[in-house]
């Protein structure tokens, strides 16, 4: 089943990966709500104006696809598009849900360990750590959320990296292959969003290194 979606991204890094994931959709892309290489450029329209623009987008989606790029936190609207996709907006007599929010890394110099570097831990499992300076904190704050935490290795306490956290991280070449087993996936997840401590507004606090 096709969900409709937007896409979150910084438009100066990573609009030719934007493309490639509206392209990888094929007959779902007419379920895409987001900008597109035929939209508008709107940089030189007033904040209201964008935000308004956006919100519409937004509202009528069921799944926000954020694109995080190595250099994506000095994007003006990211933080601000995640946060309006976790809340239920209320227009006449209707109300949006919560959306699924799926995280796609852009793949850089070769690879994802800029982002995502893998650790062997002790007892001989792989886990892959998240160096979190290159998130904004909406996204750390809903990563390994799960009410209650149901771990994948009970003595390495490793989450499920689908079902462990709201916003799951997902590599682009992964998701490219498969969009919508993980599209469908953050959808499953916002039906069910009473089984994760939300984080629903922008906060800032100081990242570090974190599994």
């Amino acid at each position: 089943m096709a969900y409709k979606t937007f896409i979150s991204y910084k438009y100066s890094e990573a609009r030719d990966l934007r493309d490639r994931i509206v392209d990888s959709l094929k007959d779902d892309a007419r379920y895409y709500r987001g900008e597109t290489s035929d939209s508008p450029i709107m940089s030189d329209r007033t904040t209201n104006y964008i935000k308004d623009k956006l919100k519409d987008m937004i509202y009528h989606t069921s799944v926000t696809i954020v694109i995080v790029s190595p250099n994506m936190k000095l994007s003006n609207w990211i933080d601000w598009e995640i946060e309006y996709s976790l809340k239920q907006i209320k227009r006449g007599d209707r109300t949006s849900g919560t959306n699924g929010v799926l995280g796609v890394v852009m793949e850089y110099e070769g690879g994802y360990s800029w982002l995502r570097p893998s650790v062997q831990n002790a007892d001989g499992h792989t886990a892959i750590q998240t160096n979190t300076t290159y998130l904004y904190d909406i996204i750390y704050k809903n990563r390994f959320n799960q009410i209650p935490t149901e771990y994948t290795c009970e003595e390495c306490k490793n989450y499920d990296a689908l079902t462990g956290s709201y916003i799951s991280l997902v590599n682009e070449n992964d998701f490219l292959k498969n969009p919508n087993k993980y599209i469908t996936n953050a959808y499953e997840k916002s039906k069910k969003a009473s089984n994760y401590k939300l984080v629903r507004k922008v906060k800032t606090v100081d990242n570090s290194l974190h599994l």
